[in-house]
């Protein structure tokens, strides 16, 4: 057992039980944001190929979200794009991370927990003990494994949308800001409940002006 990421877990054992949380999708432009939280059941080597799903390839994460669901609890929060617009991305991503926490606890019924959170906050209004772990992906199993877990979550929900919006190329960027799907925003428009409206206020400005600027050239 000399893997790095299941021994910085082991250092908070003495809390009994190590829940690792990590969120996808706090960047896009479209779609949900999504948070996991995973306990491990018993440690195996085949989950040394766990890492921060970030450095992991489509294929890489697929694989392992299987291996991930059979030794590991897991449970996962969504927050949707209404919520998003609503509440700000950080909040948004903070009730998903909450969503994820209260069902994972309703599965594994304990007492005693840490959470292990990826990034430099704390999660908002959660009630228990928990630590931010800055590049937490990198270092903590349990975070890495939530990572994965929200990452391919969040890319089949987005796959699914390319299937109802073919037009708008989800299956190819996420719902991230590309090139491809910011044209596709311009020219078709945003979609709604797809699209995060707050994030959209400047490309959707851009086009009011260009648009305004194409009927004075009509009129001169």
């Amino acid at each position: 057992m000399d893997n790095p990421l299941y021994l910085y877990d082991l250092e908070y054992k003495k809390y009994k039980n190590v829940i690792g949380v990590d969120e996808a999708g706090r960047g896009p432009l479209a779609g949900p944001v999504v948070a996991a939280a995973v306990i491990l059941k018993e440690y195996t080597e085949e989950l040394d190929g766990i890492n921060d799903s970030k450095k992991l390839t489509e294929k890489k994460r697929e694989k392992l979200y299987d291996i991930i669901m059979k030794n590991f609890y897991v449970a996962v929060g969504v927050s949707t794009v209404e919520e998003i617009d609503k509440l700000n991305i950080l909040n948004a991503d903070f009730l998903a991370m909450r969503r994820a926490l209260k069902d994972l606890k309703n599965i594994k019924k304990d007492k005693e927990y840490i959470v292990l959170v990826d990034g430099n906050l704390k999660i908002k209004e959660y009630i228990g003990k928990q630590l931010p772990i800055v590049k937490g992906d990198g270092k903590s199993l349990s975070i890495a494994a939530a990572s994965i877990i929200a990452k391919v979550t969040r890319d089949r929900l987005m796959k699914d949308l390319a299937t109802i919006y073919p037009d708008y190329s989800f299956e190819k960027h996420k719902g991230y800001g590309t090139k491809v799907h910011i044209e596709a925003i311009k020219n078709k428009g945003a979609i709604e409940g797809v699209h995060r409206k707050v994030f959209l206020r400047k490309i959707l400005e851009e086009k009011e002006e260009k648009q305004k600027e194409s009927q004075l050239t009509i009129l001169d």
